[in-house]
């Protein structure tokens, strides 16, 4: 099995690494309630999606 001949540095290690970080997700705004939702997908909130009721939701 192969060895590294020297030790990589945590500064070396750590430039390889800077693009593995998470980026977050995209949130747009719902037009019927103003609720944060994700792109194109129904609002959790009113369920709405393009203008008209796509996802019944339950008020309790």
């Amino acid at each position: 099995m192969a060895l590294p001949k020297h030790k990589i540095s945590k500064s070396r290690r750590d430039k390889r690494r800077t693009h593995q970080k998470t980026t977050p997700p995209n949130l747009t705004t719902c037009p019927q309630c103003g609720e944060a939702k994700l792109q194109h997908r129904a609002c959790p909130n009113c369920g709405h999606y393009k203008g008209r009721a796509a996802v019944e939701i339950e008020e309790s």
